[in-house]
């Protein structure tokens, strides 16, 4: 005899794997984050590719665009000017500034109709002071952190050789953020805003399956709560 509450799971199951964020009430920012140099940027490229159902947001910034970067891809590059205009127009929703050796860079999150959560989820990478910002945002419930980590010294190690590839290398600039990560990601400020898992980036592959399989996984939970 077929079991019919088994077969019932077994068909829900399935649709949730089949269907994972499209089934979800209200959408989700899907936050990745973590130290420099910890791989993030690798680790969003090749999430957009795993998880096409999820939007991108592009931020906004002030710093000089990267050999290898595109407008509108890896951020909007702007100058001050045009940061200012937004922030008076109340269009910004947060802004940080680092005073760098190069004078002060700004990155910043514009509401300007890129994120309707009624309609999609999304995929973000940033700062833990802008995934702060957007949760008080959006609310508590919009946000998933998604939290890279790396051993120190791997990290250092990457990012010299990043850096040796810039036509213009900026040592000194590295440093300054291999320091500051220290204080932005202390496990005190962690722990405040929630962010209560990481995923450690030892191996590329290995590294965005666990994270696409937490991204599914809250589509699944967010059907089994409808």
């Amino acid at each position: 005899m077929e079991n019919r509450t088994e077969h019932r799971t077994e068909h829900r199951e399935k649709k949730a794997d089949k269907t994972g964020l499209e089934e979800m009430e209200m959408g989700k920012i899907f936050y990745l984050m973590g130290k420099s140099a910890s791989g993030k940027d690798s680790i969003y490229k090749r999430l957009r590719s795993v998880c096409p159902e999820l939007k991108s947001i592009v931020l906004y910034t002030t710093r000089p665009m990267r050999d290898g970067e595109q407008e509108g891809i890896e951020y909007h590059f702007i100058d001050g000017t045009r940061l200012k205009k937004l922030e008076q127009s109340g269009r910004v929703i947060e802004v940080r500034t680092y005073q760098t050796v190069f004078g002060p860079w700004s990155y910043a999150t514009v509401d300007d109709g890129q994120i309707d959560l009624a309609k999609n989820s999304y995929l973000v990478i940033g700062t833990l002071d802008s995934y702060e910002k957007l949760r008080e945002y959006y609310g508590k419930k919009a946000l998933v952190p998604l939290y890279v980590t790396v051993d120190d010294g791997v990290r250092l190690e990457r990012a010299l050789a990043r850096e040796r590839q810039q036509k213009e290398p900026k040592y000194t600039e590295l440093c300054r953020r291999f320091l500051a990560d220290e204080a932005d990601f202390s496990p005190e400020r962690l722990k405040g805003l929630d962010v209560t898992e990481s995923f450690e980036n030892r191996e590329l592959e290995e590294c965005v399956r666990a994270i696409a399989d937490r991204i599914q996984m809250e589509g699944r939970q967010e059907e089994a709560d409808c």
